[in-house]
């Protein structure tokens, strides 16, 4: 909503079968709200009806149902925002791919790490080295959730993906994008709080650590009450990601409103790899 709000565009009308979300106020106060995907589905076809434009549907729901939601955006004649993983498995893609063609519509995802200065920094260093080297890099992100975390539908892999997709994916899209594609991994370690790993790219061997367990966190993080540690190194060097993520959806909309968002053919080689975690394929 924030980001929506920024880039000075307008949201007409939000589903949530949640009903406590009076964070609208704070920014579409207007908005007409639903809970009930029918009577959100009869009033966007009325106000189409009545001669009404709309731009784009932008999907926040629970990852299993990105691939049914992105559909009917594109089924009403809308371009489509979604959150990441924009789906689950490779083959939900293929099926995107389809209907994209088939409705002569757009797909983006949000992948608003892409957009980091400090990462594209180093995306830009890593093209210039024409020494063919293969870095070794270092990849840890700890963040803490709570219990509510394995009983809501986060904690059903079937529906979240699993760690790998519900908070990785974003870090191995980037890698990807720096590091060149993927050759190979293997997974040291894969519990429903925990995974590890390694993933061989064509510049660079990255050993990674995504965790959701508070015991992960080292000290200085638990002494400042932080509840997320992130780190990434390269060759020895950290690069340094503990700040610039502020405003990065409102620029990831940005992007997607000049014609430059990221498309299935940019996202497919994570969910591939994302896949292949999850379900311990080298």
């Amino acid at each position: 909503m924030k980001a929506i709000k920024d880039t000075g565009n307008n949201l007409i009308a939000a589903l949530d079968p949640n009903d406590s979300i009076g964070v609208l106020d704070s920014y579409f106060p207007n908005a007409d709200f639903f809970t009930e995907f029918e009577r959100f589905d009869r009033f966007l076809e009325k106000f189409k009806r009545e001669g009404n434009n709309l731009d784009y549907v932008s999907i926040c729901s629970p990852n299993y149902l990105h691939d049914a939601h992105i559909r009917y955006g594109l089924k009403i004649g809308a371009k489509v925002i979604c959150e990441k993983p924009i789906v689950l498995n490779p083959w939900n893609l293929e099926s995107l791919e389809k209907s994209q063609n088939e409705y002569t519509g757009e797909i983006n995802n949000i992948m608003q790490l892409r957009l980091h200065p400090e990462l594209i920094q180093l995306r830009e260093s890593v093209k210039a080295d024409t020494s063919n080297k293969i870095h070794n890099v270092k990849l840890k992100y700890i963040s803490a959730r709570g219990k509510w975390y394995h009983v809501s539908w986060k904690g059903e892999e079937e529906k979240s993906g699993g760690l790998a997709s519900n908070i990785g994916i974003h870090f191995f899209d980037v890698l990807i994008w720096i590091f060149g594609r993927v050759i190979s991994n293997k997974n040291s370690h894969n519990s429903s709080s925990k995974i590890k790993g390694t993933l061989n790219l064509e510049k660079a061997v990255v050993e990674w650590d995504l965790s959701i367990n508070s015991e992960d966190l080292p000290s200085q993080s638990i002494e400042k009450g932080d509840k997320t540690f992130k780190y990434l190194y390269m060759d020895g060097q950290e690069i340094d990601l503990n700040y610039g993520f502020e405003n990065l959806h409102t620029e990831s909309y940005y992007k997607i409103l000049e014609g430059k968002g990221f498309g299935l053919s940019d996202i497919k080689p994570v969910i591939d790899l994302v896949y292949k975690i999850r379900n311990d394929v080298a």
